[in-house]
């Protein structure tokens, strides 16, 4: 899911949810080290700009994604337990989920052909796309983009950010920063107001600027729409990402625990555990086939 920056508005809303716990202070660097806060800025600027080119380099890759979800009851006990598995793949540019496997047993043969005829719909449309259409697409995207660049910039200006020390995570030290909101700042973007309601804590690879692992804790309830969704306080998201072909910045692990209400429906605790594996890079010969053929304040201190 991760969960990258391209929806870094549902991203961070759902990036709050798992205990609430606080994280266990970083290592400490045998060399001191410290970074002003004008510093840390341009890091999570030059760390958003890295994620979205990210984004563009995982166009280039197919990979299997396992979704866990667990729905719990009112004392926190697992009731039910629903696993996904997907081959996610980027086709005319688009990326697409492919369901492959149901609480990891295979499909039928029945769900299989349903998930073939999807794909082979969408290779059509994209074989068949005018020109109008295709630009009209391209437009599109590209005003995503745009409004995602403003959203980075939101994210910037809405925290106040304290650096925590340097923290080894699979053998490369991370700068490990921590995120809380500003109490007086006033969201310029629709999809930002639940910055000031988000507190976290961020590590980010030293050498690559990359964004490694990413913590968030809502600090108070957030309602979307005309009480339509409310986030409650508590939820909370970790993200982790892993280093690919020394070339790119890739989703490995998202884990959510999320407390919401959904218009007048009673509240749904839900616990989401997101796997991403088996990253392949396609080949420049690469072709699309038809189918068919061969607290007070808990701020994670």
């Amino acid at each position: 899911m991760l969960m990258r920056l391209l929806c870094a508005a549902l991203f961070l809303l759902l990036t709050t949810a798992l205990g609430q716990e606080p994280a266990s202070p970083p290592s400490k660097s045998s060399s001191p080290v410290t970074l002003s806060e004008d510093q840390i800025r341009d890091l999570i600027r030059q760390s958003a700009d890295n994620d979205l080119e990210n984004d563009k380099k995982q166009r280039n890759y197919t990979y299997v994604e396992r979704e866990e979800e667990r729905r719990l009851d009112g004392k926190g006990q697992v009731k039910s337990t629903e696993v996904r598995t997907y081959d996610v793949m980027e086709i005319y540019g688009e990326q697409v989920e492919k369901l492959t496997a149901k609480d990891d047993k295979p499909l039928s043969d029945k769900d299989a052909k349903k998930e073939d005829e999807k794909i082979q719909k969408l290779i059509d449309k994209r074989k068949n796309e005018s020109e109008d259409d295709r630009q009209k697409r391209l437009e599109k995207e590209e005003k995503e983009r745009e409004d995602e660049r403003k959203f980075v910039k939101e994210i910037a200006d809405a925290y106040n950010f304290k650096f925590m020390g340097i923290e080894s995570i699979d053998g490369r030290d991370n700068y490990v920063i921590d995120c809380d909101p500003k109490p007086d700042y006033q969201p310029h973007m629709k999809e930002a107001k639940f910055l000031t309601k988000a507190c976290g804590r961020v590590w980010i690879d030293k050498d690559d600027r990359q964004m490694k692992k990413l913590d968030v804790l809502f600090i108070d309830t957030v309602s979307y729409g005309l009480f339509l969704a409310r986030i409650h306080k508590g939820s909370r998201v970790v993200v982790e990402t892993v280093r690919i072909n020394d070339e790119v910045w890739l989703q490995k692990h998202v884990a959510v625990k999320i407390d919401v209400r959904v218009a007048l429906l009673k509240n749904f605790n839900v616990e989401v555990d997101v796997a991403d594996s088996n990253y392949k890079k396609f080949g420049s010969t690469t072709k699309i086939t038809t189918l068919g053929e061969p607290t007070p304040k808990q701020c994670l201190k």
